[in-house]
């Protein structure tokens, strides 16, 4: 069994207890306070290292399920005083469960030579970084680009006011690495059927809006993401081919 496979196993172990396994009784118990919170993270932690014992099945390694145990509780008990049921809370929650996997892991299994080799190999790759500042470029650059861009054909009309605040910026971000994704991966498709299913989503209610204006101007931001988007990633592509 290679290392990579144990980290694998190990990550899979994690994903199974922290979701499939967290039932209602824990996900909500855990956050109660004194004993009975207590017992319920010593009892969700437990879950934990047993389920990593069991699929890395390497009965000689208790160190295992003891480092898992440990670490696993004490996150989830600052996370409990911390009271981090957010977004934030939950991405600090799991970013700290899988650093600690990697470093056991690293520590007990992983080549050093082999992997300090492979990453000085990958960190020289101009194709990973054309992929990278792909990824960047159609993020913030992009948006502060498109919003100076149609600044001028904004309507007097507040759009906020008429949904979530900063969703039209998260729905361009994510329809823009959806883009960038379907273009290195060959899934030219994907696009397409992207742009369709904005549109029936987005233009629904705009087309029946009194203001044409708003109807264009929801159209020009849209058309100016998926532009940038795509010359983006047609950028990157052909840099990582002649890489």
């Amino acid at each position: 069994m290679t290392g990579f496979i144990i980290l694998l196993r190990l990550l899979a172990a994690h994903v199974m207890a922290d979701f499939f396994l967290q039932f209602d009784w824990i996900a909500k118990g855990k956050f109660e306070q004194g004993t009975r919170g207590k017992f319920i993270l010593a009892i969700h932690s437990l879950i934990h290292a047993f389920a990593a014992y069991i699929l890395v099945a390497e009965w000689n390694q208790w160190v295992i399920p003891a480092v898992i145990f440990v670490t696993h509780f004490i996150i989830d008990t600052t996370k409990v005083r911390l009271n981090g049921k957010g977004l934030s809370g939950f991405l600090c929650d799991q970013a700290s469960h899988v650093s600690v996997i990697v470093l056991l892991w690293w520590s007990m299994y992983a080549n050093k030579a082999d992997l300090a080799s492979h990453l000085a190999v990958i960190s020289s790759s101009p194709g990973l970084w054309s992929v990278i500042v792909a990824y960047m470029l159609v993020l913030k650059p992009t948006s502060i680009l498109i919003s100076i861009f149609i600044n001028k054909w904004t309507p007097s009309n507040n759009l906020q006011s008429h949904g979530m605040p900063l969703a039209g910026a998260w729905i361009g971000y994510l329809e823009r690495i959806l883009i960038v994704t379907f273009v290195l991966t060959d899934n030219f498709e994907a696009v397409g059927f992207l742009l369709a299913a904005k549109s029936i989503f987005r233009f629904g209610d705009l087309s029946r809006a009194k203001e044409v204006k708003i109807t264009e101007y929801v159209l020009l931001g849209t058309l100016a993401s998926f532009t940038v988007a795509l010359l983006v990633a047609f950028m990157a592509k052909m840099l990582i081919l002649r890489s």
